[in-house]
């Protein structure tokens, strides 16, 4: 061993003894050592809680207190912090899967086509994918009460409670109402039904939102679905343009039927005023014969001849009376008016 040392001196031609060795006092040694458990005791002390999270102290294992974000303490090398986002948003996918973010975002469905497919009401086949957004409602719950739910388990328990609830829906209607106009009350339905079973399992989850990302049959059937789709279509568009067809000819025939009748109505009420203006006025005349017969009979005689007369046309009255004078009649100006130059004779 000292002969390889002394190799190793003639070899570089160093001088053991010219060696500079440490000058480190134990004050120095202590101070470093003083610094070094100070910084273990901040690190294990003070712990940072962000914004959109809340911490759960744990005291060797222990429950202790759920500590609000910011700057907090707690015994060192007795108190673990666990970490829960409760502001945050949660998603999970159901039938496919996300990969790539922004603008590049990739769709894989291949490797999950046994959570989507679901039996209908009527025994059909239906490829179902979800979402679903939940957030933590209660940190504690989601932490300790049901396990398969929390940090690190990707809430695998969660998800079976979903996939149970989606297919126990669809499996209520027909294939018809969950590929067409049933996809917004499946949705609302399995939500109820989801929060409910969160709440009596305690599982801490508070479920926002689901949504039916694609509905579809099955590849195998899908050709056959689609003219099936066709055909309820056009049965759809024929049944609004007889639809429509009613709607222009029923209420325009009931507008003029009702037309009639009003006019109908309106001759009867007119008829009848004036029958019972008529017998008015012939009752009015009667009472004033019975007071005076004389002069009432004049007046309806005067009254009847005024509007007669002036349709008779142009006439002549001489007296039977009339003696020794010869009347002249004007004949130029009555020429004028008898029929035909004066063919007809002039009515005495």
């Amino acid at each position: 061993m000292n002969g390889d040392r002394n190799n190793f001196e003639q070899l570089f031609d160093i001088d053991a003894s010219k060696i500079p060795k440490p000058n480190i006092s134990p004050k120095l040694i202590r101070t470093v050592i003083i610094a070094i458990l100070l910084l273990t005791l901040g690190r294990g002390t003070f712990y940072q809680v962000q914004t959109e999270e809340v911490g759960v102290v744990l005291r060797f294992g222990k429950f202790i207190k759920i500590t609000e974000p910011g700057l907090r303490m707690k015994i060192p090398f007795s108190d673990t912090v666990q970490r829960v986002p409760v502001t945050r948003q949660l998603t999970q996918q159901f039938g496919f899967r996300t990969t790539g973010t922004g603008a590049r975002t990739n769709i894989s469905t291949e490797m999950f086509q046994d959570e989507a497919l679901m039996l209908t009401g009527d025994l059909n086949v239906a490829v179902v994918d979800w979402i679903v957004q939940y957030r933590v409602a209660d940190p504690y719950q989601y932490l300790f009460k049901v396990r398969g739910i929390g940090p690190g388990t990707d809430d695998e328990t969660f998800r079976d409670m979903n996939e149970a609830v989606m297919r126990e829906v669809v499996g209520d209607r027909t294939v018809t109402e969950v590929l067409t106009v049933g996809r917004q009350d499946i949705e609302v339905t399995v939500k109820e039904r989801l929060q409910a079973l969160c709440d009596q399992y305690e599982t801490g989850i508070a479920v926002d939102l689901i949504v039916l990302q694609d509905v579809n049959p099955p590849d195998a059937v899908k050709p056959s679905w689609d003219e099936v789709n066709q055909a309820q279509q056009q049965r759809d568009r024929m049944i609004n343009e007889a639809q429509t067809r009613y709607n222009q000819v029923i209420p325009r025939a009931g507008g003029e039927a009702q037309q009639t009748i009003l006019q109908a109505e309106g001759y009867s009420l007119d008829r009848t005023n004036r029958a019972e203006g008529d017998s008015s006025r012939f009752i009015s005349i009667y009472e004033q014969y019975r007071r005076a017969p004389d002069v009432t009979r004049q007046r309806l005689y005067l009254e009847t001849m005024q509007s007669v007369l002036p349709k008779l046309g142009t006439k002549l009255f001489i007296d039977e009376d009339a003696q020794g004078v010869l009347p002249l009649l004007p004949l130029d100006t009555l020429r004028q008016f008898i029929p035909n130059g004066g063919g007809q004779e002039n009515n005495r």
